[in-house]
Protein backbone atom coordinates (compact mmCIF):
# COMPACT_ATOMS: atom_id res chain seq x y z
CA UNK A 1 0.00 0.00 0.00
CA UNK A 2 1.40 3.38 -0.43
CA UNK A 3 2.76 5.78 2.11
CA UNK A 4 0.82 7.77 4.58
CA UNK A 5 3.17 10.44 3.76
CA UNK A 6 2.59 10.77 -0.36
CA UNK A 7 6.46 10.36 -0.64
CA UNK A 8 8.67 8.27 -2.85
CA UNK A 9 11.50 6.05 -1.99
CA UNK A 10 14.78 5.66 -4.29
CA UNK A 11 13.18 2.92 -6.13
CA UNK A 12 9.92 4.55 -7.55
CA UNK A 13 12.17 7.41 -8.41
CA UNK A 14 14.36 5.22 -10.60
CA UNK A 15 11.20 3.76 -11.89
CA UNK A 16 9.28 6.99 -12.93
CA UNK A 17 12.50 7.57 -14.42
CA UNK A 18 11.68 4.21 -16.66
CA UNK A 19 8.42 5.29 -16.96
CA UNK A 20 9.19 8.26 -18.47
CA UNK A 21 11.17 7.03 -21.04
CA UNK A 22 8.86 3.93 -22.23
CA UNK A 23 5.63 6.76 -22.32
CA UNK A 24 7.94 9.17 -23.49
CA UNK A 25 8.30 7.46 -26.76
CA UNK A 26 4.52 6.80 -27.00
CA UNK A 27 3.93 9.96 -28.49
CA UNK A 28 7.08 9.65 -31.10
CA UNK A 29 5.43 6.24 -32.31
CA UNK A 30 1.87 7.84 -32.18
CA UNK A 31 3.63 10.62 -34.84
CA UNK A 32 5.18 7.79 -37.12
CA UNK A 33 2.08 5.25 -36.88
CA UNK A 34 -0.84 7.87 -37.83
CA UNK A 35 0.85 8.51 -41.19
CA UNK A 36 -0.51 5.45 -42.46
CA UNK A 37 -3.25 4.05 -39.82
CA UNK A 38 -6.44 5.79 -38.69
CA UNK A 39 -6.50 6.73 -34.92
CA UNK A 40 -9.18 4.16 -33.86
CA UNK A 41 -7.53 1.35 -35.68
CA UNK A 42 -3.77 2.06 -34.11
CA UNK A 43 -4.61 2.29 -30.82
CA UNK A 44 -6.63 -1.28 -31.19
CA UNK A 45 -3.32 -2.64 -32.54
CA UNK A 46 -1.55 -0.75 -29.33
CA UNK A 47 -3.86 -2.77 -26.50
CA UNK A 48 -4.59 -6.04 -28.75
CA UNK A 49 -0.51 -6.29 -29.26
CA UNK A 50 0.22 -5.48 -25.62
CA UNK A 51 -2.01 -8.08 -24.19
CA UNK A 52 -0.46 -10.47 -26.99
CA UNK A 53 2.65 -10.05 -25.73
CA UNK A 54 1.86 -10.35 -21.88
CA UNK A 55 -0.35 -13.34 -21.94
CA UNK A 56 2.84 -15.90 -21.75
CA UNK A 57 4.32 -14.16 -19.03
CA UNK A 58 1.02 -14.77 -17.30
CA UNK A 59 1.21 -18.78 -17.71
CA UNK A 60 5.23 -18.34 -16.57
CA UNK A 61 4.48 -16.88 -13.10
CA UNK A 62 1.34 -18.69 -12.57
CA UNK A 63 -1.15 -15.78 -12.69
CA UNK A 64 -4.59 -17.08 -13.73
CA UNK A 65 -7.35 -15.55 -15.90
CA UNK A 66 -10.41 -13.77 -14.36
CA UNK A 67 -12.79 -16.95 -14.11
CA UNK A 68 -16.42 -14.31 -13.96
CA UNK A 69 -17.74 -11.39 -15.01
CA UNK A 70 -17.67 -10.08 -11.67
CA UNK A 71 -13.79 -10.94 -11.96
CA UNK A 72 -13.56 -8.61 -15.23
CA UNK A 73 -15.53 -6.09 -14.15
CA UNK A 74 -12.55 -3.90 -12.38
CA UNK A 75 -10.55 -4.73 -15.43
CA UNK A 76 -12.72 -3.20 -17.93
CA UNK A 77 -13.39 0.00 -15.71
CA UNK A 78 -9.41 0.38 -15.68
CA UNK A 79 -8.98 -0.23 -19.41
CA UNK A 80 -11.96 2.11 -20.42
CA UNK A 81 -10.66 4.92 -18.20
CA UNK A 82 -6.62 4.04 -18.39
CA UNK A 83 -6.86 2.85 -22.30
CA UNK A 84 -9.57 3.22 -24.63
CA UNK A 85 -11.04 6.61 -23.39
CA UNK A 86 -6.97 8.72 -23.26
CA UNK A 87 -5.40 6.47 -25.84
CA UNK A 88 -7.90 7.35 -27.98
CA UNK A 89 -8.38 11.38 -27.14
CA UNK A 90 -5.08 11.78 -27.45
CA UNK A 91 -4.09 10.15 -31.09
CA UNK A 92 -6.97 11.92 -32.33
CA UNK A 93 -6.16 15.02 -30.77
CA UNK A 94 -2.35 14.39 -32.58
CA UNK A 95 -3.82 14.47 -36.11
CA UNK A 96 -4.40 18.20 -35.28
CA UNK A 97 -1.37 19.57 -32.71
CA UNK A 98 2.32 18.54 -32.56
CA UNK A 99 3.26 15.66 -30.47
CA UNK A 100 5.14 18.17 -28.55
CA UNK A 101 2.46 20.46 -27.43
CA UNK A 102 0.68 17.30 -26.89
CA UNK A 103 3.24 15.87 -24.55
CA UNK A 104 3.07 19.03 -22.50
CA UNK A 105 -0.77 18.68 -22.39
CA UNK A 106 -0.60 15.25 -20.86
CA UNK A 107 1.48 16.94 -18.28
CA UNK A 108 -1.43 18.11 -16.55
CA UNK A 109 -2.17 14.66 -15.73
CA UNK A 110 -0.52 14.59 -12.11
CA UNK A 111 -3.02 18.28 -10.99
CA UNK A 112 -6.11 16.55 -12.41
CA UNK A 113 -5.38 13.68 -10.66
CA UNK A 114 -4.30 15.51 -7.23
CA UNK A 115 -7.94 16.73 -7.91
CA UNK A 116 -9.76 13.60 -8.52
CA UNK A 117 -8.16 12.16 -5.56
CA UNK A 118 -8.84 14.92 -3.03
CA UNK A 119 -12.40 15.16 -4.31
CA UNK A 120 -13.32 11.41 -4.13
CA UNK A 121 -11.26 11.73 -0.47
CA UNK A 122 -8.64 9.60 -1.19
CA UNK A 123 -6.06 11.80 -0.35
CA UNK A 124 -5.88 15.21 1.19
CA UNK A 125 -5.80 18.50 -1.24
CA UNK A 126 -2.12 19.41 0.43
CA UNK A 127 -0.81 22.83 -0.84
CA UNK A 128 2.06 21.29 -1.12
CA UNK A 129 1.27 19.24 -3.99
CA UNK A 130 -1.09 21.38 -5.73
CA UNK A 131 1.66 24.28 -5.53
CA UNK A 132 4.41 21.65 -7.13
CA UNK A 133 2.27 20.28 -9.83
CA UNK A 134 1.51 23.69 -11.25
CA UNK A 135 5.19 24.81 -10.62
CA UNK A 136 6.22 21.26 -12.63
CA UNK A 137 3.30 22.19 -15.25
CA UNK A 138 5.31 25.82 -15.88
CA UNK A 139 8.35 23.83 -16.10
CA UNK A 140 6.96 21.58 -18.93
CA UNK A 141 5.64 24.72 -20.37
CA UNK A 142 9.55 26.40 -20.26
CA UNK A 143 10.89 23.41 -21.56
CA UNK A 144 9.10 23.06 -24.82
CA UNK A 145 7.31 26.06 -25.49
CA UNK A 146 3.81 26.16 -26.65
CA UNK A 147 4.05 25.24 -29.96
CA UNK A 148 1.07 26.69 -30.86
CA UNK A 149 0.17 26.81 -34.50
CA UNK A 150 -2.81 28.13 -36.31
CA UNK A 151 -4.23 25.52 -37.64
CA UNK A 152 -7.85 24.06 -38.08
CA UNK A 153 -8.92 21.84 -35.29
CA UNK A 154 -6.06 23.45 -33.10
CA UNK A 155 -8.09 23.96 -30.51
CA UNK A 156 -9.98 20.76 -30.80
CA UNK A 157 -6.92 18.84 -30.29
CA UNK A 158 -5.83 20.54 -27.46
CA UNK A 159 -9.33 19.74 -26.06
CA UNK A 160 -9.19 15.86 -26.23
CA UNK A 161 -5.01 15.92 -25.23
CA UNK A 162 -6.97 17.37 -21.80
CA UNK A 163 -9.60 15.14 -21.80
CA UNK A 164 -7.39 12.47 -22.48
CA UNK A 165 -5.18 13.87 -19.27
CA UNK A 166 -8.44 13.88 -17.18
CA UNK A 167 -9.80 10.39 -17.75
CA UNK A 168 -5.94 9.36 -16.52
CA UNK A 169 -6.78 10.74 -13.12
CA UNK A 170 -10.01 8.97 -12.80
CA UNK A 171 -8.30 5.48 -13.82
CA UNK A 172 -5.88 6.88 -11.12
CA UNK A 173 -8.87 6.83 -8.74
CA UNK A 174 -10.39 3.17 -9.97
CA UNK A 175 -7.17 1.70 -9.96
CA UNK A 176 -6.35 2.48 -6.05
CA UNK A 177 -9.97 1.32 -5.17
CA UNK A 178 -10.66 -1.59 -7.30
CA UNK A 179 -7.02 -3.08 -7.65
CA UNK A 180 -5.81 -3.41 -4.26
CA UNK A 181 -4.71 -6.85 -4.28
CA UNK A 182 -4.40 -7.20 -7.79
CA UNK A 183 -0.53 -8.11 -8.61
CA UNK A 184 1.10 -5.79 -11.85
CA UNK A 185 1.68 -8.43 -14.30
CA UNK A 186 -2.05 -9.54 -14.06
CA UNK A 187 -3.81 -5.86 -13.62
CA UNK A 188 -1.57 -4.74 -16.50
CA UNK A 189 -2.67 -7.73 -18.96
CA UNK A 190 -6.14 -7.77 -17.69
CA UNK A 191 -6.73 -4.61 -18.69
CA UNK A 192 -5.03 -4.60 -22.21
CA UNK A 193 -7.51 -7.68 -22.74
CA UNK A 194 -10.75 -5.82 -21.73
CA UNK A 195 -9.58 -3.07 -24.09
CA UNK A 196 -8.84 -5.22 -26.73
CA UNK A 197 -11.93 -6.14 -26.73
CA UNK A 198 -13.88 -2.40 -26.41
CA UNK A 199 -11.53 -1.10 -29.10
CA UNK A 200 -12.03 -4.06 -31.70
CA UNK A 201 -15.79 -2.69 -31.47
CA UNK A 202 -14.92 0.73 -32.41
CA UNK A 203 -12.69 0.47 -34.61
CA UNK A 204 -14.47 -1.99 -36.51
CA UNK A 205 -17.19 0.10 -36.64
CA UNK A 206 -15.51 3.73 -37.63
CA UNK A 207 -12.79 2.66 -39.93
CA UNK A 208 -12.76 -1.04 -41.05
CA UNK A 209 -9.69 -1.46 -40.58
CA UNK A 210 -9.61 -4.64 -42.62
CA UNK A 211 -10.13 -2.35 -45.90
CA UNK A 212 -7.90 -0.60 -44.83
CA UNK A 213 -4.24 -0.37 -47.71
CA UNK A 214 -1.42 -2.56 -45.53
CA UNK A 215 0.67 -0.32 -43.55
CA UNK A 216 4.62 -0.32 -44.54
CA UNK A 217 7.41 -1.61 -42.24
CA UNK A 218 8.21 1.93 -40.69
CA UNK A 219 4.42 1.98 -39.85
CA UNK A 220 4.68 -1.67 -37.96
CA UNK A 221 7.77 -1.08 -36.51
CA UNK A 222 6.41 1.74 -34.82
CA UNK A 223 2.69 0.07 -33.54
CA UNK A 224 5.45 -3.07 -32.22
CA UNK A 225 7.60 0.07 -29.92
CA UNK A 226 3.97 1.47 -29.18
CA UNK A 227 2.75 -2.15 -28.06
CA UNK A 228 5.70 -3.47 -26.40
CA UNK A 229 7.72 -0.71 -25.14
CA UNK A 230 5.37 2.00 -23.96
CA UNK A 231 2.37 -0.08 -23.23
CA UNK A 232 3.01 -3.98 -22.25
CA UNK A 233 6.33 -3.23 -20.36
CA UNK A 234 5.06 0.52 -19.41
CA UNK A 235 1.71 -0.68 -17.64
CA UNK A 236 4.12 -3.39 -15.53
CA UNK A 237 6.31 -0.80 -14.17
CA UNK A 238 3.02 1.70 -14.09
CA UNK A 239 1.54 -0.80 -11.25
CA UNK A 240 4.37 -1.77 -9.34
CA UNK A 241 5.02 2.39 -8.66
CA UNK A 242 0.46 2.57 -8.23
CA UNK A 243 0.45 0.00 -5.35
CA UNK A 244 3.81 1.19 -3.88
CA UNK A 245 3.85 5.01 -3.59
CA UNK A 246 -0.14 6.35 -4.43
CA UNK A 247 -1.81 7.37 -7.88
CA UNK A 248 -0.71 11.20 -7.39
CA UNK A 249 2.73 10.33 -7.52
CA UNK A 250 3.04 7.98 -10.39
CA UNK A 251 1.49 10.53 -12.02
CA UNK A 252 4.26 12.60 -11.85
CA UNK A 253 5.69 10.66 -14.02
CA UNK A 254 4.02 13.13 -17.19
CA UNK A 255 6.47 16.25 -15.64
CA UNK A 256 9.32 14.01 -16.41
CA UNK A 257 8.68 13.02 -20.18
CA UNK A 258 9.18 15.70 -21.63
CA UNK A 259 12.52 16.10 -19.86
CA UNK A 260 13.85 12.21 -20.83
CA UNK A 261 12.96 13.05 -24.46
CA UNK A 262 15.03 16.34 -24.60
CA UNK A 263 17.73 14.03 -22.72
CA UNK A 264 17.15 11.10 -25.12
CA UNK A 265 17.56 13.00 -28.25
CA UNK A 266 20.69 14.55 -26.96
CA UNK A 267 22.31 11.29 -25.96
CA UNK A 268 20.99 9.42 -28.76
CA UNK A 269 20.60 11.60 -31.57
CA UNK A 270 23.21 14.37 -30.91
CA UNK A 271 20.50 17.21 -30.67
CA UNK A 272 21.57 20.17 -28.81
CA UNK A 273 20.08 21.36 -25.61
CA UNK A 274 19.16 25.23 -25.27
CA UNK A 275 19.40 27.27 -21.89
CA UNK A 276 15.41 27.06 -22.08
CA UNK A 277 15.45 23.38 -22.23
CA UNK A 278 18.15 23.45 -19.14
CA UNK A 279 15.70 26.28 -16.90
CA UNK A 280 12.77 24.33 -17.65
CA UNK A 281 14.71 20.99 -16.33
CA UNK A 282 16.05 23.00 -13.45
CA UNK A 283 12.05 24.18 -12.89
CA UNK A 284 10.51 20.57 -12.79
CA UNK A 285 13.12 18.97 -10.80
CA UNK A 286 12.24 22.10 -8.10
CA UNK A 287 8.74 20.85 -8.13
CA UNK A 288 9.19 17.26 -8.01
CA UNK A 289 11.14 17.68 -4.84
CA UNK A 290 8.42 20.54 -3.73
CA UNK A 291 5.62 17.81 -4.17
CA UNK A 292 8.25 14.87 -2.56
CA UNK A 293 8.11 16.89 0.20
CA UNK A 294 11.62 15.89 2.19
CA UNK A 295 13.52 18.61 0.69
CA UNK A 296 11.12 21.34 2.14
CA UNK A 297 10.55 19.71 5.66
CA UNK A 298 14.95 19.86 5.11
CA UNK A 299 14.94 23.71 4.76
CA UNK A 300 12.97 23.77 7.96
CA UNK A 301 14.47 22.54 10.05
CA UNK A 302 17.71 24.09 8.97
CA UNK A 303 15.74 27.95 9.14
Amino acid sequence: MPPNDNRIDARDWSLLAVLSILWGGSFFFNGAALRELPPFTLVFLRVALGAAILLPLLRMHGISLPKSATGWKPFVVIGLLNNVIPFSLIVIGQTFIPSGLASILNATTPLFTVLVMASAGEEALQVRRVAGVALGLAGVIILRGWGVESRTGHGLGILLCLGGAFSYGLAALAARRLLKDSPPLGTATFQLMASTVMMSVVAGAMEQPWRLPMPGIATWLAVLGLASLSTALAYIVFFQILRRSGATNVMLVTLLIPVTAILLGWLVLGEPISMREIAGAIVIGSALLVIDGRAVKMLQRVA
